[in-house]
């Protein structure tokens, strides 16, 4: 029997519960730096040691953060299903909760990739990514990250990922950082779609169900709901 497709958008919100928070908890200032200071390419061209700074310290907190109860309900639901994870978080915390198809769109905070080739990405060994610190090709490394003002490379995948699901967990993302945020009209037609998030959503599609709750919450009450079904 073949099994129902699931994928699985998801947001700040969900890594939010472990204590990682994002620019827009505090009117554009991320951890009190200014986004144009540290997430954008002029900034990288105006001061790398400052933005390399910045995420060294998300990166840290990357590695004290641990999944929560959402990460893994989202996890557990490869038990019974089919499902793919397309997320806008640049941490691994899908990965550590067990999910195996997990595509990030915004990048990868433990990675880094080249100035001179975006395609050579390598894994950062240890917490800090330095000035000198160079690919094979001799130029230095940035982090992997899709800064403000820099195009999505993985959106065409995503958007094909998405267009064969048989059922979409939309999970603490407030849809309205673009172009991920329309990767919801991927989705065929008649197709269910739940949103999970505290607040109200504005996705206007027929036949959605919102779940106005944490992600934590939401993610356990709707797995329990889906697999009361099977």
């Amino acid at each position: 029997m073949t099994r129902q497709r699931i994928v699985v958008f998801s947001g700040a919100g969900v890594s939010a519960e472990s204590g990682l928070r994002t620019f827009r908890d505090s009117d554009g200032l991320w951890e009190q730096y200014r986004i144009e200071d540290v997430a954008t390419p002029e900034a990288w061209r105006k001061d790398p040691a400052t933005v390399l700074h910045f995420y060294d310290l998300r990166r840290k907190q990357v590695l004290a953060a641990r999944p929560n109860a959402a990460h893994e309900a989202i996890a557990a639901l490869e038990q019974h299903y089919e499902v793919d994870v397309i997320t806008q978080n640049i941490d691994d915390l899908h990965e550590r909760a067990g999910s195996t198809r997990v595509l990030h769109l915004h990048g990868e905070i433990l990675k880094a990739r080249s100035t001179a080739d975006p395609s050579l990405i390598t894994t950062i060994n240890g917490p800090s990514l330095r000035l000198g610190d160079l690919c094979t090709l001799g130029s230095q490394l940035r982090p992997h990250i899709v800064w403000f003002g820099e195009e999505v490379p993985l959106m065409a995948e995503a958007t094909a990922i998405m267009h064969k699901a048989d059922r979409c967990i939309v999970v603490g993302t407030s849809l309205q950082v673009y172009p991920a945020a329309g990767l919801v009209h991927a989705v065929r037609n008649g197709i269910p779609v739940h949103v999970i998030d505290p607040a109200v959503v504005p996705m206007h599609r027929t036949g959605t169900e919102f779940i106005q709750a944490p992600a934590s919450l939401g993610m356990k009450q709707l797995k329990e709901r889906l697999e009361g079904t099977l």
